[in-house]
């Protein structure tokens, strides 16, 4: 991984973090053109970055919903032929 990714992988972690505890989503698009002033490879890696990490948490999320709907309402085993 290249310091470029490392950093924007940081940073995109603790913006998500204050995202999902304040709501502000404006703070991503502040964030992005603050590092594309300085650095178009970081802004690019950070807003790659923002994009997979909340994949990643939309699928978990998503995973440990329907392991707790299954854990309450199982399906019926199906009978093998």
């Amino acid at each position: 991984m290249s310091l470029a990714d490392d950093l924007a992988n940081k940073l995109a972690a603790k913006v998500i973090a204050h995202v999902e505890k304040t709501g502000d989503e404006d703070i991503i698009k502040i964030m992005s053109q603050s590092l594309g002033d300085s650095s178009q490879t970081l802004q690019e890696a950070f807003i790659t970055s923002i994009r997979v990490q909340r994949a990643a948490i939309r699928a978990d999320r998503q995973l440990k919903a329907r392991i707790a709907e299954m854990d309450t309402h199982p399906r019926e085993q199906l009978v093998q032929f």
